[in-house]
């Protein structure tokens, strides 16, 4: 008996891009476990990370009224503004269909230049906020330390060669956005080596200094690292103020 091998693969790769299909701008979505407020929060996670890092984020704003989108876009495999243009508008349709009266995003790392990247042709709602954990925005010297590196790329993608320090870099080309914009940024590394590499306070990946937006509303430093800055309880509440006072609360 001759055995067709091919139905196999073909049936295997069907099924691949059928769950693909299902599976694209598919984010979760969390609906408010408090009484709800017209308001909804667009999580966007950091390099390499996936939605799961946004998660605790996620639920915070959850349980204090708002809607959630949390969104696991392609950090690896495609460019800034590749994200920006296909993905995010994928996502504020989710929270137009809540008929939220205003759309915030809270972003960690990358996720806060893939915002300025996509407010750079589009605008929010009036009231709308934006929250950055730890955004180069400025750009970073580690990455202008690493791009080169065959792991580095292969694991950051095209995106993570756009975070460079350079006056070309996607950080240092972008407009001033028309956004009510505060920055939480840390100053604790558990990385000695790439703190070597960074002048300054720095969180292990970016220095304070890098972290700063000129058209930003606030600014405040945690003793906080920037992997671990999203489930830090203090950044949190933060958050939350923010959302709230379009300010941050300094003691």
């Amino acid at each position: 008996m001759i055995r067709n091998h091919a139905a196999p693969f073909f049936f295997r790769t069907g099924l691949l891009f059928f769950i693909l299909f299902l599976t694209a701008c598919a984010p979760t979505v969390q609906a408010p476990s408090a009484p709800p407020r017209d308001e909804c929060v667009i999580l966007l996670h950091g390099m390499g990370r996936t939605r799961y890092a946004m998660a605790s984020l996620a639920a915070t704003l959850a349980e204090n009224g708002y809607h959630t989108v949390n969104f696991g876009y392609p950090g690896t495999d495609e460019t800034i503004e590749a994200i920006a243009a296909t993905d995010i508008p994928c996502m504020v349709e989710k929270c137009l269909a809540f008929q939220a009266r205003k759309i915030h995003f809270v972003t960690h790392s990358l996720g806060g230049i893939v915002v300025r990247q996509y407010l750079q042709n589009h605008s929010l709602p009036e009231g709308s906020r934006v929250v950055m954990l730890s955004p180069p925005n400025q750009g970073s010297e580690l990455v202008d330390y690493l791009k080169d590196l065959w792991l580095y790329r292969w694991k950051n993608g095209p995106a993570g060669q756009q975070l460079g320090t350079g006056f070309r870099s996607v950080p240092n080309t972008l407009e001033p956005v028309d956004a009510e914009i505060g920055v939480i940024t840390g100053r604790h590394s558990f990385n000695p080596l790439f703190s070597q590499l960074i002048p300054g306070p720095d969180d292990g990946k970016v220095s304070v200094e890098r972290a700063r937006l000129a058209e930003m509303e606030d600014f405040l430093v945690l003793p906080a690292t920037h992997t671990f800055i999203v489930w830090d309880s203090t950044a949190r509440k933060q958050v939350l103020y923010f959302l709230e006072n379009g300010a941050f609360k300094h003691r």
